[in-house]
């Protein structure tokens, strides 16, 4: 009898919903979090090379906690391409502008540089407020704890 370990195929993945409330949470304990569940790796079945991830939901991203002084020294950057056109925003003022990027940028972060990576990275859902429009879906409640 052959012994071996079984790998995931792509067909093998039934695709759960989640939903994750981002109020009161710590910025990267919330990203582990989706990342595990976007990557797959909270389940038995989990293959490296393929995606067995879920689906992940995260509301009110408006609401999200920043430990110690980085809200004002946490910066992100971006290139235009051109001499000179690096652009600048500290986490302050990204959450006044667009406070469902700090939880994107985060959870992109933590997941692999690669064509899978873009590809879970497009089973992430992030919304201002407690509204989003996939009830459809039956998403379950996510707690952190």
């Amino acid at each position: 009898m052959k012994k071996y370990t079984p790998s995931a195929k792509k067909t093998d993945n039934e695709g759960k919903w989640y939903v994750i409330d981002a109020e009161d949470a710590v910025l990267g304990r919330l990203a582990t979090k989706v990342a595990t569940h976007l990557r797959g790796k909270h389940n038995p079945a989990f293959t490296p090379h393929v995606d067995t991830g879920d689906w992940v939901v995260v509301i009110n991203a408006e609401k999200i906690v920043l430990t110690g002084r980085k809200w004002d020294q946490k910066f992100y950057h971006r290139h235009s391409g051109y001499v000179g056109g690096l652009t600048s925003i500290n986490a302050r003022k990204l959450k006044e502008k667009r406070p469902e990027d700090l939880v994107r940028f985060a959870v992109k972060g933590m997941l692999p540089k690669n064509r899978l990576g873009r590809q879970l990275f497009k089973k992430l859902k992030v919304y201002v407020g407690n509204e989003h429009p996939h009830e459809a879906q039956q998403p379950e409640t996510l707690t952190l704890s």
